[in-house]
């Protein structure tokens, strides 16, 4: 009698039986694995490593016991779903979907459940909603932010994460190190910087990440620290081209960034130029060089130079231009033989001028063994060697710059002789001023008496044949005697007769009386006189 079964189905059994085995056995270890997936996102949950004809078996998902998926494809689900492996596939998840799974396993024929495995699915979120700011600061066109030098500067980042997250503030300066700002486990994180400096400018990157899927958004900013030229520009001028063009100069250094230069013409509120040349259009520049023709200039006019800087600060320098004006000595003398010099000055001219010595013919003199030029501004002078009758004449110290021309003649007059005619003639007027003034001396002490009677110098020439009798005496003495009559002169003059007494008496003033008797009866009597001599 043979054996109810073949040997191939004995085989069989045994090996279902050694596979039914390792399944009790991984179920008795109770495997649990922890599984993290992004909110709206996909993700697997593996239901272990299968033998080699896992595909002879059917796999069913549980969470907290109930079914949630099974390989049944008259009920297939979008949401959720079995391999053939049997890792079960959960699509867009939710926060509804975090829980506990258990895989489990059975043979086609029919046997019971058994669990391969227990997962934890944890569904995370964010971070979301990154965002920093950086206050005060202005925007560039291209995006990067600016504060000014010295300012306190907050930064402020925020974002949104479940369950949790956790932020960093990094910097990364212009040299690419970077640097730990600050750190925290808030919703927001902040930190300050006060009075900023230029070594604070850099990239700032805000970094969050999700403490549980560690899932990391970075958000960054450039920032940049601006600050204006601490010293005003600076202006100056070049003669090109001479005489008639000049290079206006302007420089404004050590601003960050660089500032914009103008030209300017003041009185007409005219624009020379902007930028780096004539034609150009307004650019950044910190040295702006400028070639004006000088017809467009004039004396007295300001020209400014005008620096802008992107914060706002604005300084100028400014020059008033001004015609040459030389001086000196118009007209100078020298002897046949010698040597002379012509000198002038011109210091007023802006831009500072050219000044030349010319000749009659306006040609210019250069040092030569005639002439020797020389130019020690702003004293020019020429020397003239063995000067002959020949050198007589106009001399021009000549003077321009892109303003306009200005010249000083200086005649110069030349003598054969050392020039002993004016020595004489000085003599001559010094002695007759002598002669003069001793003749009147004279006059005057002869005629001195007639003076102090009143008589003034009309008369002094007249002969007149007056007596004066001065009396000095310690006591009062009044002459009665009859005076006798003087004849009368032949010029038909009077003869007048002057008494003259003192009183010696302290307590009064001194006095003196005169009587005066005219000694023609045919004329009126004088008035008394009295004399101080």
């Amino acid at each position: 009698m043979g054996y109810p079964y073949s040997p191939e189905m004995i085989t069989s059994v045994i090996f279902l039986h050694l596979l039914l085995l390792s399944h009790h056995t991984v179920s008795e270890e109770q495997v649990q694995r922890y599984v993290t997936g992004e909110k709206g996102g996909n993700t697997t949950l593996q239901c272990l490593d299968q033998p080699v004809n896992a595909s002879s078996l059917l796999y069913r998902w549980k969470k907290y016991g109930a079914v949630v998926a099974t390989q049944n494809p008259l009920k297939p689900s979008e949401h959720l779903s079995i391999s053939n492996n049997g890792s079960l596939w959960i699509t867009d998840l939710q926060f509804i979907d975090e829980g506990r799974y258990e895989c489990e396993s059975q043979t086609k024929d029919g046997s019971s459940w058994q669990t391969l495995s227990n997962t934890q699915l944890r569904v995370a979120e964010g971070p979301t909603s990154v965002s920093l700011a950086i206050q005060p600061a202005a925007l560039l066109p291209n995006g990067t932010l600016y504060v000014k030098k010295g300012a306190d500067v907050h930064f402020n980042c925020s974002s949104e994460s479940v369950p949790s997250q956790n932020l960093a503030w990094t910097v990364k300066d212009l040299a690419l190190d970077s640097d730990d700002r600050a750190t925290g486990n808030k919703s927001f994180l902040e930190f300050s910087i006060n009075n900023i400096q230029p070594s604070d400018q850099g990239t700032y990157t805000c970094t969050s990440q999700n403490a549980l899927s560690k899932t990391t958004v970075n958000k960054s900013q450039e920032l940049l620290v601006y600050y204006a030229p601490e010293r005003h520009p600076e202006c100056s001028w070049k003669i090109v081209n001479e005489p008639l063009d000049v290079l206006f100069i302007c420089s404004w250094y050590g601003g960050y960034p660089v500032p914009t230069l103008d030209w300017h013409e003041v009185l007409e509120e005219h624009v020379i130029a902007k930028g780096p040349t004539v034609n150009s259009t307004s650019k950044e520049t910190e040295h702006l060089e400028v070639h004006v023709n000088g017809f467009i200039l004039h004396s007295g006019e300001e020209v400014k130079c005008i620096g802008h800087h992107v914060t706002g600060v604005e300084n100028s320098c400014s020059f008033k231009l001004k015609s040459p004006y030389p001086l000196g000595d118009p007209m100078v003398t020298a002897l046949v033989g010698s040597s002379i010099t012509l000198s002038c000055t011109e210091s007023e001219s802006l831009p500072p001028a050219k000044t030349v010595w010319m000749q009659k013919d306006k040609k210019i003199i250069n040092t030569t063994s005639k002439y020797i030029v020389s130019d020690h501004n702003p004293n020019y002078k020429l020397t003239i060697v063995n000067v002959t009758k020949e050198d007589e004449g106009v001399y021009y110290c000549y003077s321009i710059n892109p303003v306009g021309p200005k010249e000083l003649e200086v005649y110069l007059t030349v003598k054969t002789s050392a020039g002993n005619e004016g020595a004489v003639v000085g003599v001559f007027v010094s002695v007759l001023i002598m002669m003069i003034g001793v003749i009147i001396g004279v006059t005057i002490y002869t005629k001195r008496d007639r003076i102090c009677i009143g008589l003034g110098f009309s008369h002094l020439e007249d002969d007149r044949g007056d007596i004066l009798s001065l009396v000095d005496s310690d006591e009062e003495e009044i002459f009665h005697e009859t005076v006798p009559q003087l004849p009368p002169q032949t010029n038909g003059h009077a003869t007048t007769l002057v008494e003259i007494h003192r009183i010696p008496s302290s307590d009064h003033e001194d006095n003196a009386d005169s009587t005066v008797q005219n000694n023609d009866q045919t004329h009126p009597e004088p008035p008394q006189q009295t004399a101080h001599c």
